[in-house]
This record gives structure tokens, sequence and C-alpha cells, in this order.
């Protein structure tokens, strides 16, 4: 039995893994299962720590999901991340409540994004829910729903986001490199919403308003057979609206912008009733009135489906179903979707960027919070990077100074088109990294006021064509010979420090000059005394020697005399020594430069 148990704990973990299901209230941090739909909701905190969350307070019962909100008032774009499987048909949905959250009775109007795609201009409104879906193949293992700002003083936010792993074998006649934006998805005849209960999907589907228009038509199977790829529910196909007479054709509403857009559309339908031999229902679509398809037969107690494609239009086509010729009844449906097809996806910021940004995100907390795609869609950027146009942008600068970093530089020797890299006043620590001065596009690279520390790399510090800044980096040598500090100026303008450096010690100078000094007089005192010594000795021995024979020569002792001479010439010898090593110490000059790494090091900011 523990076995057993085992073994389901892992399967469940490796379909979660793979699944992308989620739902995400957007500024709450409670987890919790919503009683309408039985959806189980779990806050945002782990998936996005920027912006500020808002509890709405209204007297009117709010669906708890849309009781709160995240709005954001900085940063070009702020996004979520969803894990997800490369390659996987997912529905992507987002929920915007405004709720007068604010006071202002102002709802925004801001742009929504979807992996470095643009979706949609959101337009709020005052009291009614506002959503959006999007159905899509991925092209990374991350779903990335992002909000931006486009308006002033209209802040983005946002109230919910769910996320729904498809079959593959779903909306197949749709490009895998567009994605469909729904329009309108409407079960014909339903008095409530179906959605998750019914839907394995988890496909919203409104009720369509019925204006005494058609009949609505309750089928006499109670469990319809559905074998379609696209999966509708099964609930779709238990009610229907139907004209009076064939005559009468039903007009189909699409909600289709006034641009032309090109269309996909679905048209589901069954049979309400077993007919008999005189009865037949035969339908047929028309666009502007003309003839768009084939008869199609609507069989009792199975699903059909109609797929129209390839075809543009607007909020001025009219689409409308109805009897072909023979058909003796008059035309049904059940369900409706609509949607516009997007363009061509984005495949994204270059890889290798990506990849060497994500070593950043590793490596500095700070940075971990900025999601979406670095560079797209354009100008929509993270706010810490320049990128250059095209279909496939490459990172070209990173702008990180006074950004907090503290750590070592992870490697991003990926980022190869690189021009300027501006990591001034943060708290790195370790070593330059070598691969900075094989970056081949690198044009100024800004290390100052870190905490560096060894010697810069000479494929930087010989590289011509780079602008270095490393000042106030005490530990850092900018000389392998010297290992001079950074913080002195090298800019060639003199003796004087950089603003914020530091001053240039005195006291080697001091040192080597006054310890020479104080031996010298201490040899040269000590020398004196022996002579003094000596000399009296000597003085003796002569007195002793005139005592004892008194002959007409030159008075005192030949040997004293010549250790006399030979202590007078060390003395000398002892002074001429020292003198000399001072002279040296005083007048030894300053390392210098070579000229590559002086005409690369300059003044930091």
């Amino acid at each position: 039995m523990a076995a057993y148990l085992l073994l389901l704990i892992i399967t469940a973990s490796a379909f979660s893994t793979l699944n992308a299901d989620v739902s995400i209230d957007c500024g709450s941090s409670e987890s919790y299962s919503s009683d309408d739909y039985a959806i189980g909701w779990v806050g945002d905190d782990l998936y996005i720590q920027h912006g500020e969350s808002v509890e709405l307070q209204s007297s009117k019962p709010i669906y708890q999901p849309m009781a709160t909100l995240r709005v954001f008032t900085d940063r070009k774009k702020n996004c979520y991340n969803i894990d997800s499987q490369m390659g996987s048909k997912v529905l992507v949905r987002a929920y915007f409540f405004y709720g007068n959250y604010d006071g202002k009775s102002s709802p925004p109007k801001f742009d929504l994004h979807f992996d470095g795609n643009h979706w949609i201009t959101v337009e709020t409104s005052a009291d009614q829910l506002v959503y959006y879906e999007a159905i899509y193949v991925t092209k990374t293992d991350t779903i990335s729903v992002c909000v931006a700002q486009t308006f002033p003083n209209m802040f983005p936010f946002i109230s919910a986001i769910e996320v729904r792993d498809l079959d593959s074998k779903m909306y197949g006649y749709s490009d895998s490199n567009r994605a469909l934006m729904l329009r309108r998805r409407v079960a014909y005849g339903t008095t409530a919403i179906v959605r998750s209960t019914d839907d394995f999907y988890d496909r919203i589907w409104v009720p369509a308003v019925n204006g005494d228009d058609f009949t609505v038509l309750t089928s006499d199977e109670t469990f319809i057979e559905v074998s379609l790829d696209d999966s509708p529910p099964r609930a779709l196909f238990q009610n229907a609206f139907a004209t009076d007479n064939t005559s009468t054709s039903i007009q189909l509403g699409t909600n289709l912008p006034t641009t032309k857009v090109p269309v996909y559309m679905n048209l589901y339908y069954s049979e309400a009733s077993v007919l008999d031999s005189t009865q037949k229902r035969s339908l047929q679509l028309l666009v502007d009135g003309k003839i768009n398809s084939k008869p199609f037969i609507p069989v009792y107690g199975t699903a059909g489906e109609f797929t129209l494609y390839n075809l543009t239009a607007n909020s001025d086509t009219t689409f409308s179903l109805a009897a072909s010729p023979d058909s003796t009844l008059p035309p049904l449906i059940n369900a409706l979707e609509v949607f516009t097809v997007s363009d061509e996806l984005t495949d994204g910021t270059n890889g290798d960027d990506v990849e060497g940004l994500a070593s950043l995100q590793d490596e500095f907390d700070v940075l971990k919070d900025w999601g979406g795609d670095p560079c797209l869609p354009s100008p929509y950027s993270w706010d810490w990077i320049n990128c250059t146009s095209g279909s496939t942008p490459r990172v070209t600068a990173l702008y990180l100074g006074s950004f907090g970093l503290s750590g070592f530089l992870p490697d991003f020797s990926s980022m190869t088109s690189l021009e300027i890299i501006d990591l001034h006043n943060n708290s790195l620590i370790g070593s330059i990294p070598e691969f900075l001065g094989t970056l081949p596009n690198l044009k100024q690279l800004n290390l100052a006021g870190n905490d560096l520390s060894g010697t810069i790399p000479s494929s930087i510090s010989k590289n011509k064509k780079l602008k270095l800044t490393v000042t106030d980096n005490p530990n850092l040598c900018v000389s392998g010979k010297s290992c001079k500090t950074a913080s002195v100026d090298t800019s060639g303008s003199g003796g004087s420090s950089s603003s914020g450096g530091r001053k240039k010690s005195k006291l080697p100078v001091i040192l080597g000059t006054t310890i020479p000094i104080f031996v010298l007089v201490w040899v040269i005192g000590g020398v004196c005394a022996v002579l003094h010594h000596k000399r009296k000795s000597a003085a003796i021995a002569a007195g002793n020697v005139g005592q004892a024979g008194g002959a007409n020569k030159p008075s005192g002792n030949p040997q004293a005399a010549q250790m006399q001479m030979a202590a007078n010439n060390m003395a000398q010898n002892v002074v001429n020594d020292f003198i000399m090593n001072v002279h040296e110490q005083q007048s030894a000059p300053e390392p210098v430069y070579n000229d590559n790494q002086q005409n690369h090091l300059e003044e930091g900011n």
C-alpha cells in the first residue's frame, strides 16, 4: 500500500511538472478554492515582487479573484513568468477589474504583452470585468504575461492570470507560429456560464442573449457523443438556438475590430431530436450574403463542428447560418468561437543574450524580478539594457550602475554584441573576469566604485579600442608590476587624486628617509666611540714606552697607528655607503605605466 501511494505521489509530481495549469490571483498572498467553478487559486508572491498589492473596497459582492489587484507605477513593463513546456499548446487568460481602486473613477488604458509579443491595448471598465485570451504554441519553457504603461498617469494593473494546457490537436487548422486571439465564445440556449466543471480545458462559454428572435431547442439525448479534436464540452449540446422557419437565417455576432484582420471561427452543432424520413436539417455558412461552405448536416446525439479560416474580415462583415435549399427544417447552432489571428510570433531576444542575462539574474537577487522578453516588444525592453531592432534583437548595453549588485561577476561571455557595460558604484568583489576583454564589440567598461581585487587582465589593459574605468577599487592593481591601486589618478593629469579617490600615502617615503638617517647617526656615533677608545689606548701605550727608553724617534706605537688608520678608513667607507643608499632611495623614480594601459585608464564617475 505504501509503495502504491508513493507511486501516486511521483506520478502526480511528474504531471504537475509538465502541466502549466495555474490560476494566479494577482495582489493576493492566499491560496484557496473558488466555490463558483471549483478552481484552485494561488497568490502571486511566487511570480512577482514588484508593484503594489491593492484590495478593492466595495459594497457589492465581488468574485474573490477579482477582489485584489496589483498595480505598477514604474518601469516600462512588468511581467509575470510562468513555467511551461516548450512546444506545448496553451490557453492564456488575463483579467482586469478596475473597481475604482484608486478613487479616481478613471479606468486606465495600457498595453498587454505575452512572450515578447504585443497582445492588445487593454481598455478597462469602471464596473465591468474585462478579460483577454490567447491560444498559441510556446517557443520557450516560460510563459510571460506583461503589462506596460502607454499613456501618462494611467498606471497598468492586473487582477488575475490563468494558464491552461491544451491538447496539441486542438485548433489544428491554425498556424503554429501564430496565436488565436479570442473575440467571442458563446453558448446558445444555456442560462449560465459553462467552464471548468464541464469543460476539461476551462474555456469560458458565455450564454448568448436571446431577444425572442430564436427558439431554444433542448436535446432529447442526455449523453451527447463528442469526439471532436477541439473537445467542446458536452454541456454545449444540450441546448441550441433555431429560427422559426427555413427562410430566416441566424446572424452570428463576431465582435471583430473595425480593421480587417485574419479570422478563425468554430461553429458547433448537434441535432436536438430524432427526425423522421420526411425531415431534413441542412446548414450553410454565408459571408456577406454569399455561400461560403458546403452544406453540413447535424446528427442527433453527436457533436459536429465547422471551421472557417483563411479569411479576412472586420466588424462590417456579416456572418449568417442559413438553411440549405433542400432543408425542411430551419438552421440551428449550439456554440460559436471567434478568433483573430495574430502576426507571426517572435522568437524572442537572441538566445545567447538571454542566457547571459539569466546568469546575471541568478547571481544578483535584485535582478530576478525582471521578467518577460528582455528586448521585445519594442520599445518595451528592460530598463537597464539597450537592444538592437529586428525580429531577433541583440543586447548592446548593460546599465547597472548603482544597482545594488553584491558579489562576484558571473560569466556572461555569450553576450557578444555588448558595446557598453556600466557596473559602477556597486559592491562587486573578486578579480575582473578575463572574458570581458574578449567581447568583440565592447567599447566602454565602467567598473569604478566597487571592491574588485587582483590585476587587470591584459586582454582588457591592452585593448586600445576599450574605454576602461576602474577608479575607486582600493584592492585593484592597475599594473601587474607596480600593483598601484586604482584610486590613483592615471589620466596623466599629474599627482592629484580623482574625485572621491584616496590621497597617495607619503608614509613609505618618510620611513624610507628617516630610518637610514637614524641608522647612519647611530653608526657614526659608534665609530667615533671606537676611535676615541683606540686613541686613548694608543696614548697610554706611547707614554709607557717613553718612560722606558727616551730615544730621539717619533712618539707612539707603530701597531696602534696602523689600527687607527684602519678604523678611520672603515668609518669613512660606512659613512659613504649610507650616504649613497639614502641618496638612491630619495631619488628612485616612480613606476611608469606602459602606453597602452595609460591610454585606457581614466577617472571614474
